[in-house]
């Protein structure tokens, strides 16, 4: 179901006539999820330096899943959350490169929301997908503010966004922000609970702290010096800085649904997307690897859930195995939501250990794997997960109840066990081979009304091998990349293609040099400057198009038009140098005349 404009207009207003009995009726939905933050990121979880006193206290009177599992990275994570199947099978089994895109045709959790009522917002981070029909508000979202890719400063966000009085897409349109990036998207998000404080909603609160860069308020960077804390790396400093700042948003949270009286019939919802990113070496709440780690501490995480109407508090711990593709199904049954998968789901409900003291539930094996690739590798750091063991990369095996740590390989003392991991594995990988995954893309549709013109970057080019071309100072230091893009035009007719280093609102000449970022207490890292001035062509493939043209003195962007008949083709943009070296054109600007 695609959610079009005059859709989003028509639901509107059933959501408001909906009113009071809608509200009655159906729970609250509030999840908040943050980016790189491990399980041994949190005071609840047992770390002695960070200071998160208010998840700390949501600790203690929610029930936690202590052996829930994401992807290693973190677009992964959140595809698996959106549509209840494997992150492999949806087109998301990387972060760049056309790989962090998910399919068209799956449904997300909002559209399930959305088709029960509910009025939706997603706030922060979607990587998911920059273009139609792949954005949020394609899929089921009506109130959507988002920074671009995977992270701010990322290759198709606003240039040079910061953290700091960034400019973002407020439902399609640019709208700049006053405020540090996390409370500007925790802000929004109580301004939307305001708003439909009668009516059941879903908000998503995606956040893209504490992802690197660790940019952070002077007052957050404070709280982390000093004499106790000399022993920290100053980057590992920030990074808990950041975790601080979403904590104090956090109680913000907590403290409108109190004054709305929201909190008795609110599912609340505090999760993380991967294993930490900075934490491991300090504290990593006993497990074994980081973020991108097949080992548990690259994929188990946090998950609290509050919902006093439905008797979810008291601070219980379940310990069977969930994966984030359980919480679609998770949601349907447990609110009653009227949903028919299209597709076979990798996920089961949770609802029996979460609302039954004693549920009937089976050894369930799991699979989780990093792949990170243009193209999915079999047997690529991998885990076979149940309830008593871990097979790892098919020969390491653990006793995961008795070796959380995952330091005692017992490979060869249970041989039987590793047999029928790996058969379990080998039937996992071939579903992924007969769904057809391996031979399908996910084209980036121009041309249409609801997107024209449409920007694309390097960042969705597939590439077979790549270097900084995907982040914004890849254009500013000239990383070099040949690939092309997957792209869908959905209409005949007149083209215009505009081939640029940097995107239009940087109003900076193909040739430009320029000086980086004055650095500041809050930045971790700073952007970098431009120091390359000899582009000297530029060449455009697509369709019947393939032609170069000259870059001139001064010039900002190449303009390519032609006639396109309605297909999907590959798109080749490339800026060729004045001694034939092959770039990326970084930002390609296609519309529809």
């Amino acid at each position: 179901m695609k959610f079009s404009r005059h859709w989003m207009a028509v639901a509107a207003a059933v959501f408001l006539g909906a009113g009071a009995t809608a509200r009655a009726e159906k729970p609250n939905v509030v999840f908040v999820i943050t980016d790189d933050q491990g399980m041994g990121d949190l005071g609840c979880t047992g770390n002695p330096y960070i200071k998160t006193p208010h998840i700390d206290k949501f600790h203690s009177d929610a029930v936690r899943l202590t052996n829930y599992h994401v992807g290693t990275t973190c677009a992964p994570s959140r595809s698996m959350i959106m549509s209840g199947r494997h992150c492999n099978r949806v087109n998301v089994y990387h972060t760049i490169n056309g790989r962090s895109i998910l399919f068209e045709d799956e449904v997300t959790l909002a559209e399930v929301f959305a088709q029960n009522g509910y009025v939706n917002a997603m706030y922060g981070k979607w990587h998911l997908g920059d273009n139609y029909p792949y954005r949020p508000e394609d899929r089921g979202f009506h109130e959507v503010v988002r920074h671009g890719a995977g992270g701010i400063g990322q290759g198709p966000d606003y240039w040079w966004n910061d953290y700091f009085d960034d400019t973002y897409w407020h439902n399609s349109e640019l709208q700049q922000y006053e405020g540090y990036c996390t409370d500007v998207f925790f802000a929004e998000a109580l301004k939307f609970i305001e708003t439909n404080k009668d009516k059941p909603f879903f908000c998503y609160l995606s956040l893209n702290a504490p992802h690197a860069p660790y940019n952070l308020p002077k007052d957050y960077y404070d709280l982390y010096q000093g004499e106790e804390f000399e022993e920290l790396h100053p980057r590992l400093r920030r990074f808990y800085g950041m975790i601080s700042n979403i904590d104090d948003n956090f109680q913000k949270l907590e403290t409108k649904l109190d004054e709305l009286g929201l909190t008795e019939n609110t599912i609340l919802i505090f999760t993380t997307d991967n294993g930490t990113s900075a934490g491991r070496s300090v504290y990593n709440a006993g497990l074994k690897g980081s973020k991108g780690s097949q080992y548990d501490g690259g994929h188990r995480v946090p998950f609290f859930i509050r919902w006093p109407d439905g008797k979810l508090t008291g601070g219980k711990d379940i310990g069977q195995l969930a994966a984030a593709y359980d919480l679609l199904p998770t949601f349907a049954d447990l609110l009653g939501l009227d949903f028919e998968p299209k597709k076979p789901l990798d996920g089961k409900s949770l609802k029996p250990l979460l609302t039954h003291e004693n549920p009937n539930w089976e050894n369930r094996i799991l699979y989780i794997d990093t792949q990170r690739e243009q193209n999915l590798i079999k047997y690529k750091k991998y885990s076979v997960m149940d309830e008593n063991w871990r097979l790892v990369d098919g020969n390491k095996l653990y006793k995961i109840n008795e070796d959380l740590s995952q330091d005692q390989d017992v490979y060869d003392q249970y041989p039987e066990v590793a047999e029928r991991l790996k058969a379990g594995y080998e039937k996992w990988w071939q579903s992924f081979m007969d769904d057809g995954v391996a031979e399908r893309y996910a084209y980036i549709k121009v041309g249409s009304p609801h997107e024209n013109p449409t920007k694309i970057h390097a960042h969705d080019q597939i590439v077979g091998r790549y270097n900084d071309s995907w982040h914004q100072n890849g254009a500013s230091e000239a990383a070099q990349s040949t690939g092309k893009w997957k792209i869908e035009f959905v209409t005949d007719g007149e083209y215009s293609i505009s081939l640029r280093r940097f995107p239009r609102e940087s109003g900076l000449a193909i040739n430009a040099t320029f000086p980086g970022q004055e650095p500041r207490v809050e930045l971790d890292k700073t952007a970098t400057g431009s120091v390359k001035d000899d582009f000297a062509e530029a060449m455009l493939y697509v369709a019947n198009i393939s032609k170069t043209q000259e870059i001139k003195e001064g010039q900002d962007e190449v303009v390519f038009k032609g006639r396109i008949p309605a297909g999907k083709y590959d798109l080749e943009a490339h800026l060729i140098d004045s001694v034939g070296r092959v770039h990326p054109a970084y930002y390609v600007y296609i519309e529809k005349l």
